[in-house]
């Protein structure tokens, strides 16, 4: 319990890798704002059915304090709320994961960038980093009265271009920079900034997509999902590796960085919940990019 005594906010929390994140977090002996749009009584844009009240009481199962607050990133007077109600409960925050996206429904990645709604990718990157700016801009305050971290939560841990649709790239290798730049500006503050990623994971809606549970989510590869699942992850992996990060006393070295999962789960040596230990990153580079036959390579050499 290292973190006992120590305060988090999660942005994003509702589910995913923010669930995942604030319960680990939580397990660590953390008091854990646990914050995003969806509730039992209001649902967000997605329609999704997991709950903020749903992170808090896992949160709490698992040894931390939850502490549950409605926010949409996207309206700044809500953020104000929650900074408000932060300063008035406690005298800072320790670590600050944003974790917002909220792009689902507006990314395109099988059609042309200009046969695309621009609504669609103005409101994509809206929801991704706008978000992302007005948390940073509104909570920043607190992390630094508190010499604190601050994780930004992206997807790749380079700025290579894969083919998922402009809006989305630009999304993304902005949360990425922002990494970048927290590393040289917290750092005047005595603080810490960096970036965190995922492999492919294994999240709720994702499963839900390819029709799929945690039980049987294998069924679906190179079915209804790419054979590249077959090395996807839990949100856990990437939320283990956030915790350890959090606790290290050394995690000033990473300033600036994008990590990944992988990297982290070989740093500070634990595996996902299943106990495997999926290295999507050597998958990338030694199976996709090397042009070998993902479909004849087995997936145990990378787990």
């Amino acid at each position: 319990m290292s973190l006992q005594g120590k305060v988090a906010v999660v942005t994003g929390a509702t589910r995913g890798c923010g669930r995942a994140i604030a319960v680990e977090l939580g397990r660590a002996g953390a008091t854990v704002y646990v914050t995003g749009r969806t509730t039992r009584e209001t649902a967000s844009p997605l329609k999704r059915p997991e709950t903020i009240e749903e992170t808090g009481e896992l949160v709490e199962a698992a040894g931390g304090e939850a502490v549950v607050v409605r926010c949409d990133f996207t309206s700044v007077s809500d953020v104000d709320a929650l900074k408000a109600r932060i300063e008035s409960e406690v005298d800072g925050i320790d670590i600050l994961v944003d974790d917002v996206w909220g792009g689902d429904m507006y990314f395109h990645f099988d059609a042309p960038f200009w046969e695309t709604p621009l609504e669609d990718a103005l409101n994509l990157t809206h929801n991704a980093l706008d978000t992302h700016l007005i948390a940073l801009h509104k909570l920043l305050p607190l992390v630094v009265a508190r010499r604190g971290l601050v994780l930004e939560v992206t997807d790749g841990d380079n700025d290579d271009y894969v083919g998922a649709g402009l809006p989305y790239y630009l999304a993304k290798c902005g949360i990425r920079a922002l990494g970048r730049a927290l590393g040289v500006e917290l750092k005047k503050n005595d603080c810490v900034g960096l970036a965190v990623t995922p492999g492919f994971l294994r999240s709720e809606s994702m499963l839900d997509h390819f029709e799929v549970t945690e039980d049987d989510w294998r069924d679906a590869v190179g079915k209804l999902a790419p054979v590249d699942f077959k090395i996807s992850e839990t949100p856990y992996l990437l939320a283990r590796g956030v915790a350890a990060l959090a606790q290290d006393p050394d995690v000033a070295r990473f300033a600036g960085q994008t990590l990944a999962s992988w990297t982290l789960m070989k740093e500070y040596g634990y595996t996902d919940v299943d106990g495997d230990r999926p290295d999507f990153g050597r998958w990338l580079t030694e199976v996709r990019n090397a042009g070998k036959d993902p479909l004849t390579t087995p997936p145990d050499d990378f787990r």
